[in-house]
């Protein structure tokens, strides 16, 4: 089956569902039988990205770096679902330029309620002041003014998110419909 790469790239808080929601469509694609790959921006830090920190420069470099994988993924017709935190539009923006195929997903959720499903208690740490620069606590997220999907993950089910994903690709081109 001939595919056409794409890279859809989830972005939003910590604890927004930006993996849950890549992985229900990741799994979705699979069983549809399309190459898929995941690009988890906590397993990218543990490799591609070692050492950077989470200065605005940094995280600057992390996205540069995730973006040039899922670029040369993208253009040997992979689809390529990224899944990070990535809290700067600029750099957002810059990513999405350079890929060209490329669908925005903003996983929308309150700052409560990421707090509130804080699996990795990230947040009460921030708040405890054990980590510095977490974004939504003491360093910015920017939204995007005009993703291609935005799911809110408090007000929807990670399948209605996930079917959301899927239609904006079959009606970009990517999927057959």
């Amino acid at each position: 089956m001939e595919q056409r790469g794409v890279t859809v790239w989830f972005t939003g808080l910590s604890g927004a569902g930006k993996t849950t929601i890549s992985r229900a469509v990741e799994k979705k694609l699979r069983e549809r039988g399309y190459l898929v790959e995941v690009l988890d921006g906590d397993i990218v830090r543990e490799n591609l990205t070692k050492g950077l920190g989470f200065s605005k420069e940094d995280r600057d470099e992390n996205i540069r770096r995730i973006g040039f994988v899922a670029h040369l993924l993208t253009r040997n017709g992979v689809i390529v679902l990224v899944s990070a935190i990535s809290p700067y539009r600029e750099i957002r923006d810059e990513v999405r330029g350079r890929i060209g195929d490329f669908v925005q997903v903003y996983v929308n959720a309150p700052l409560q309620v990421c707090e509130d499903r804080d699996v990795k208690g990230l947040y009460k740490k921030a708040r405890a002041g054990q980590i510095k620069n977490f974004t939504g606590i003491d360093d910015p997220y920017e939204s995007p003014t005009d993703p291609d999907v935005e799911c809110h993950t408090d007000q929807e089910s990670e399948e209605e998110s996930a079917m959301k994903v899927l239609q904006k690709l079959e009606a970009a081109g990517y999927l057959p419909k």
